[in-house]
């Protein structure tokens, strides 16, 4: 018996469906993941849904841990994702060794919350 074996690329979904499937993820990896990778993709990643709230940080054993695990997630963030996306993001939330580089090279007009996790005295004078 010959059984014909069919596969579903992402591009193939319907807009919806990709939603509800980003929507289980977290923002930063679905920008992070899918940033770049074709327009009806950006396009989608953009949306208020995705963008509005950043969270860098993730509560780990009574602690906040920094998602920027690597330069390079930091540069991508930094140079390619955050200045397409800087006028809809909303509210942040950082861990205090990757503030600078999250929030000096890039204007947040629209930043009402700024959320900012294992600081200490001498990151809050930055």
């Amino acid at each position: 018996m010959n059984k014909g074996y069919s596969y579903i690329r992402l591009n193939d979904l319907p807009d919806e469906i990709l939603i509800i499937i980003f929507k289980k993820l977290n923002n930063f990896d679905v920008l992070y993941s899918l940033q770049g990778v074709n327009q009806r993709l950006n396009k989608l990643i953009q949306d208020s849904i995705f963008t509005s709230r950043l969270t860098f940080v993730k509560w780990f054993s009574y602690n906040f841990i920094d998602l920027i695990s690597s330069d390079m997630i930091l540069n991508r963030f930094r140079l390619q994702i955050l200045p397409e996306i800087c006028h809809k993001i909303k509210r942040l939330d950082l861990e205090s060794s990757s503030m600078k580089y999250i929030l000096r090279p890039v204007h947040y007009p629209n930043l009402y919350c700024l959320g900012l996790y294992n600081i200490n005295e001498e990151s809050a004078r930055y």
